[in-house]
């Protein structure tokens, strides 16, 4: 039952591979990519090796990436702010402004809850009164 059911729903919906692993930053370049990459590669081999030697290499590996890491970082920073003394990128910083309110925000969420009668609430100020009940 269970198998021509699972046939039935890949067949009419489809199949997917799962959400991305590596999402794209805002600070990401190449230079980081090298530096990323060179610290995964002295991982593997001091995890293989298991030597002191394979693991100075992999500490020394990860702290030029996060040197790299925190000056791209930076440098993108310091991009965004001058070009929104641009005219033309003055509405950006709205932009930005509501994406750090939406990513700040609770994801469980209080868009509704059941008040005392057991109907439910869904507006910003009956929510704040159900709690003050």
């Amino acid at each position: 039952m269970k198998k021509i059911m699972m046939e039935t729903a890949q067949h009419i919906c489809g199949m997917s591979k799962g959400p991305c692993r590596h999402k794209e930053t805002w600070w990401w370049n190449e230079e980081v990519a090298e530096a990323v990459r060179e610290k995964k590669i002295k991982y593997r081999k001091w995890k293989k090796e298991n030597s002191k030697e394979a693991w100075m290499e992999y500490k020394k590996c990860r702290q030029s990436a996060k040197r790299v890491i925190s000056s791209a970082k930076e440098k993108k920073q310091k991009e965004c702010a001058s070009d929104l003394n641009d005219p033309e990128h003055q509405n950006e910083i709205f932009r930005m402004a509501k994406q750090m309110v939406k990513e700040r925000q609770d994801i469980t969420g209080s868009n509704c809850v059941k008040g005392v009668s057991g109907k439910v609430i869904v507006d910003k100020k009956g929510i704040k009164d159900s709690w003050l009940e």
